[in-house]
């Protein structure tokens, strides 16, 4: 792939640094020195995509989750996201965390009471302010919210992971495609494809950054009498996009997860006061009620676009979050693929599909219900007129009902900053990953800083060109290309994922020459070999000495017949072979020092300060989809070759269905 500098103050790929800085720069300063004409441009572009082009993201919405759903429910969801002998480096409490922070959390505080009151106000079919308004208005909430959301991420992030932690491919959008076209990511298409991803990053993230700070404006100046206004909402931005800029130079594990935590342990604390201070036994029982009514009406739903009856509504609402979690999809996908290696697929999407799900619809159940039963039940209708003439206030003035609101209020308005930080600093990491080319996150601290402060610009300059509007069209438009790249990699997963089923049955199946033994280890031998433990110092020596020379005497055999060969045994803990076939796939064997704890039968009577001591190696065999869980620490070089042919034999065997399997398409 083509780099301006492989210094350590610079890695970018600059057909997409600069294409996407470029394009951003220009529509910043579109927005903000013609902000009249851009308003008017940004409601036409608007228009035309909710009429022209809603059937397609309804459509593609429902193929991403039937997608996701039969992957996990079928042969392919045993495979990792990641070599066979990977295991996740996050706990599920810390996975779960940043997926949640990271996916939707400004959203969540600036809807979670305005939604249903607005679909109860207004609803798009019910009578308004009827007991079936109320029904829809929480059913229609948690649709936008649910598995929809969290099925166009699990795309992204699935393809992302597989290609990258599996297929050893750089963490980049481009890479999804490699089962398509080749090796053609690194060129034109690949960059085209990654600044789509950089865009829709860019103008997601610079959606909820709008939000949040409206939200955050509106939140002071109910506790402090701060004046609200666009002027005042831009220098929120930049106060705050300064903190998140701090997060993005600490990296993941110091600044994003611990702040995730945070967001989490608030999350929590806010939502545990609304259910006790609350209509407790109420919400648990709406919580029940409408889950069952969201589920029975999902496929209804679903493919719903109003074609018989034709409502502006669907712009406003559905299109629009639609539109919004597509354009997220590169960011918090990318993101998600970052924190799950190791996670078989079927883990995964139940993961990424049912636990922050789970927790939106009690958060949307806890807030939502609260509301309409203030207004419905008890006749607050002061909090539906506050909410209808303006959104982001309606959190503040639900609150006013509940004790110690404002002190509830406060730490509403420190947690919308808090996910407004994660959400900031994840975008930014992952662009900068984007716009690096190789999919790192150990770029130069000057470009995650770039791209920070491009995400509070862009916010800010859709703000004075717009507002809310401007927000939501940016986000719709910005979408519609990158949803036609998320249907070809859900393609391109499809055929990696049939592939590797191929190759396993293959090498299952494959019926190996037979072998004639010379010279054969007589048993009292291989006892002895098996129930000795040896030291990192033997099985070392081993790999250097006679494992390297079986893997050289091979592959002076496959020169000899004009067949590329290498040897590597550069890396300490490791050897490895790797014969190359051209535009098939190349064969790899490699045989690795791996550390176990001793067996218990060893360990009797010994203190645990000798476990380190008395810990034992094993030279195990590695292929190229990971790690095969057996053992050749002491077998003679003969031994040794005999393996590696019957493994390469079982490759080629593999490469015959696979050219098979082409012939009969």
């Amino acid at each position: 792939m083509n780099r301006l500098n492989e210094a350590s103050w610079i890695k970018i790929n600059p057909p997409v640094f600069f294409w996407a800085a470029g394009l951003c720069l220009s529509i910043v300063l579109y927005a903000v020195l013609w902000p009249v004409q851009a308003a008017g441009v940004f409601a036409a572009v608007q228009s035309w995509v909710v009429s022209s082009a809603g059937w397609f993201y309804v459509l593609a919405v429902a193929l991403f989750l039937i997608f996701v759903v039969v992957l996990a429910l079928s042969s392919y969801g045993h495979i990792k996201l990641g070599p066979d002998h990977s295991e996740p480096e996050y706990s599920y409490g810390s996975w779960f965390a940043m997926l949640f922070s990271a996916g939707m959390g400004i959203g969540l505080m600036f809807y979670s009471v305005a939604e249903p009151v607005m679909h109860y106000s207004a609803p798009p079919h019910a009578a308004p302010e009827s007991v079936q308004a109320a029904r829809d208005a929480m059913r229609i909430t948690f649709f936008h919210w649910g598995v929809h959301a969290w099925a166009i991420y699990a795309v992204v992030a699935l393809s992302l992971a597989y290609f990258s932690f599996r297929q050893g491919l750089p963490l980049t959008v481009r890479s999804a495609l490699y089962p398509l076209i080749g090796e053609r990511i690194y060129g034109p298409i690949g960059h085209a494809v990654d600044v789509f991803a950089v865009l829709g990053t860019l103008f997601g993230v610079a959606t909820s950054l709008g939000l949040g700070v409206i939200q955050v404006n509106s939140g002071l100046n109910y506790l402090f009498d701060v004046p609200t206004g666009v002027g005042v909402q831009v220098l929120l931005i930049a106060g705050i996009t300064a903190l998140a800029t701090t997060s993005v130079v600490l990296g993941l594990d110091g600044g994003i997860r611990r702040i995730s935590e945070l967001n989490l342990v608030l999350a929590l604390v806010l939502l545990g006061f609304v259910l006790l201070a609350g209509p407790t036994v109420y919400l648990l029982q709406t919580l029940v009620q409408n889950t069952g009514h969201y589920l029975s009406k999902l496929v209804d739903a679903t493919f719903q676009l109003n074609a018989y009856e034709p409502k502006g509504w669907m712009g406003g609402w559905t299109l629009f979050y639609w539109g919004w979690w597509i354009a997220w999809s590169p960011f918090v996908g990318m993101f998600i693929a970052r924190i799950s290696r190791g996670r078989t697929i079927r883990e995964f999407v139940i993961g990424v599909l049912m636990v922050p799900t789970g927790f939106t619809f009690m958060w949307m159940t806890f807030f939502g219900n609260s509301a309409l039963h203030l207004v419905f039940d008890q006749g607050m209708v002061e909090l539906a007129q506050a909410v209808s003439a303006d959104t982001s206030v309606a959190l503040f003035k639900f609150f006013e009902h509940f004790p110690l609101s404002s002190l509830a209020s406060l730490l509403a308005t420190i947690l919308v900053i808090t996910f407004f930080v994660t959400s900031s600093d994840s975008g930014s990491l992952v662009v900068d990953m984007l716009t690096s080319g190789a999919g790192e996150g150990d770029s130069p601290v000057w470009q995650r800083i770039f791209w920070s402060v491009t995400e509070g610009a862009i916010a800010a300059a859709l703000l004075l060109a717009g507002g809310l509007v401007a927000l939501q069209t940016a986000t719709i438009a910005s979408a519609l290309p990158f949803t036609v790249v998320m249907l070809l990699m859900c393609w391109g997963l499809l055929r990696a994922l049939r592939l590797e089923i191929v190759r396993k049955v293959s090498l299952k199946e494959a019926m190996l020459a037979p072998r004639i033994a010379h010279n054969p280890v007589p048993w009292q031998k291989r006892l002895a070999r098996i129930i000795k433990h040896p030291n990192h110092e033997e099985v070392l020596t081993f790999i250097e000495h006679t494992v390297t020379q079986a893997m050289q005497q091979v592959a002076a055999e496959f020169e000899k017949r004009e067949l590329q060969a290498r040897v590597n045994n550069d890396d300490q803990d490791r050897t490895w072979l790797e014969v190359a076939h051209g535009d098939e796939i190349d064969f790899f064997y490699s045989v690795h020092l791996r550390p176990y704890e001793p067996p218990s039968f060893v360990m009797r009577d010994v203190t645990p300060r000798r476990n380190e001591a008395l810990r034992y190696y094993r030279a195990e065999v590695y292929l190229k989809e990971g790690g095969q869980d057996y053992d050749v620490m002491g077998w003679t070089i003969d031994q040794l070759i005999a393996d590696i042919i019957d493994q390469y034999e079982k490759h080629m065997h593999f490469l015959d269905a696979v050219r098979l399997g082409k012939s009969e398409r």
